[in-house]
């Protein structure tokens, strides 16, 4: 009987921070491991998940449909999960033989800390551990200013004005993501200078567990022997990583708004010019979608952190699928019917 345990790596980090990048880099770079990947979707398009499928990696879509776990030319499995985490795990452990590693990529919005203690749970302990839970870094964002290098001090000055908000999820969110790490990745380094880059590894030392490494890479490109392997049993540690939400029984996404708008798309140069402007009038965290554009044969992604937009063809359109331009927006206070005239307006 088959009574080995599956190393499952939790890879999470803020929003646009690259961890659809790794895992396209951890895929395509197997060598003959059998890796299955469950992607943790936020919002109403399952984009990261179209992503990861459309990556070039042989991704079966025919799979199976209870649980959404699909097979992979590869060997690997591929997995999207919404509300059905449990009956993919079952399905996963009952192939346990056929699998040599479990990587979890969570959403940008999730806290990494709860899912570890789900692996505490009989049914999963019996047949999975925890190798390693894996935070990637936006080291661009950071440098830019989006998390302050002092964020006690700042957190303190802003309680102390009761003319400001006193609630900062966002940041939060992301210190509960180093809290947790077992290892930092500092992604998209190319082109940072080295004192940007060493003040955005002195704030992710200041909240990251003492000894953690950080590894710096760009575009996804991290060995796999540095990612998986690393058998820290972390489910058996987990809760003396102490995180903000450890009082709360269940995190509030609710915190946050995800919304979906639908436009029409002319000229990419402008769409990305009227994306940066909207994020300067709302609180907008990430925006991402798909784009048809007039006489393309490709389906055109958008992704966008703070005011820094990519765009790039990524594959053709399929015959069975409709050519529309539909966007994710994810934010606070966030009003889909306005920002959909806001956006259309500056479209012309």
């Amino acid at each position: 009987m088959q009574t080995r345990k599956i190393p499952a790596t939790i890879v999470t980090g803020f929003l646009g921070s690259g961890k659809t990048t790794l895992l396209r880099h951890l895929l395509t770079n197997a060598k003959g491991r059998r890796i299955a990947v469950i992607v943790n979707e936020f919002g109403e398009l399952g984009i990261d998940g179209e992503l990861l499928r459309g990556c070039g990696i042989g991704c079966d879509e025919n799979g199976v449909e209870n649980g959404q776990l699909f097979e992979l030319a590869n060997g690997c499995l591929c997995c999207t999960v919404q509300e059905e985490f449990a009956p993919v795990m079952e399905q996963l452990a009952a192939r346990r033989d056929q699998i040599d590693y479990l990587v979890i990529e969570t959403s940008g919005l999730a806290l990494p800390k709860p899912l570890v203690q789900a692996f505490q749970w009989p049914a999963l302990r019996n047949a999975f551990t925890v190798d390693a839970v894996i935070t990637v870094v936006d080291a661009p964002a950071v440098a830019a200013g989006t998390f302050a290098d002092d964020p006690v001090a700042v957190d303190a000055q802003r309680r102390a004005d009761d003319n400001l908000d006193h609630d900062s999820p966002l940041h939060e969110l992301f210190e509960d993501q180093l809290a947790t790490a077992d290892l930092v990745i500092v992604h998209k380094v190319d082109g940072m200078d080295a004192a940007a880059l060493e003040a955005v590894e002195a704030t992710i030392r200041a909240e990251a567990p003492a000894g953690v490494k950080l590894v710096r890479a760009s575009h996804g490109n991290v060995s796999m022997d540095v990612l998986l392997g690393l058998e820290r049993a972390v489910e058996d540690v987990i809760d003396a990583r102490k995180t903000h939400h450890d009082a709360e029984e269940d995190h509030d996404h609710d915190a946050f708004d995800s919304v979906s708008v639908a436009l029409q798309v002319t000229d990419r140069a402008k769409l990305l010019t009227a994306l940066a402007a909207l994020v300067q009038r709302h609180e907008i965290y990430r925006v991402k979608g798909f784009v048809a554009m007039p006489g393309a044969a490709m389906r055109l992604v958008v992704q966008g952190v703070g005011q820094r937009f990519d765009s790039y063809f990524d594959r053709a359109w399929r015959s069975d699928e409709s050519r529309l331009t539909r966007l994710v927006v994810i934010g606070d206070h966030l009003d889909a019917g306005v920002l959909q005239s806001e956006l259309q307006a500056a479209l012309g």
